[in-house]
């Protein structure tokens, strides 16, 4: 599938060497799982069982997501007024917490970021690439957002403003970035292969057809 895996979106500046753990939540996570499963609370199997569930999930669902925006007005419409009820529509359960939908256009911008931890909108994008969970890319995306996308390949006019997003425990962000010139009558199916998970956080700008970079 297009969206199993997409190592043209990886920015190896903010690729961890070291996958230890190494951030205040991640040893945190550790000693609430090691207490859960000391408790009898839950099992080692079920957590790996949970974890690898999570794993296989991949972009190909919100990449669907943005294909029926472009192609319908009113669907698009709904999904920016109200992300979890629209995304409930094609029958992808989003509980717990709002999914706010923004939209890119050329005055204006969107990358989200989480600046606490790795807040993510799993249900429709996956597990989160290492670089977004990166202190690099916390900090330095809040602090000078354009050199960060220039470092993803992403150039922004400086006639276009760049907003950050912020996640929370209670909010997880999806951007619906410009829809390629030139794809007029292509297929829900065939646009879909044209959006990359890191044009779905703004990272990025979509695929052309042949597989170039939309403008910003």
């Amino acid at each position: 599938m297009p969206h199993d895996g997409h190592d043209h979106d990886h920015a190896t500046t903010f690729q961890p060497d070291i996958k230890e753990p190494s951030e205040e939540w991640e040893f945190l996570e550790i000693a609430l799982r090691e207490l859960l499963i000391d408790k009898g609370v839950v099992s080692a199997r079920e957590i790996a069982d949970t974890v690898e569930a999570w794993e296989n999930k991949t972009p190909e669902a919100g990449a669907q997501i943005i294909a029926k925006a472009w192609t319908d007005a009113d669907f698009k419409s709904r999904l920016l007024a109200n992300g979890n009820s629209t995304v409930a529509e094609l029958g992808i359960v989003f509980e717990g917490t709002q999914l706010v939908v923004v939209e890119n256009t050329a005055d204006l911008h969107h990358m989200v970021v989480c600046t606490l931890c790795s807040c993510y909108p799993r249900p429709i994008l996956g597990m989160p690439p290492l670089w977004y969970k990166s202190k690099s890319y916390r900090a330095r995306t809040v602090r000078e957002p354009r050199a960060v996308l220039a470092e993803f390949g992403t150039d922004i006019p400086t006639s276009t403003e760049v907003r950050v997003l912020d996640s929370t425990a209670d909010i997880r962000y999806l951007v619906i970035p410009r829809r390629p010139d030139g794809t007029d009558g292509m297929s829900v199916e065939a646009l879909a292969a044209l959006v990359t998970r890191d044009s779905m956080i703004g990272t990025a700008t979509a695929l052309q057809p042949d597989g170039g970079r939309t403008a910003a």
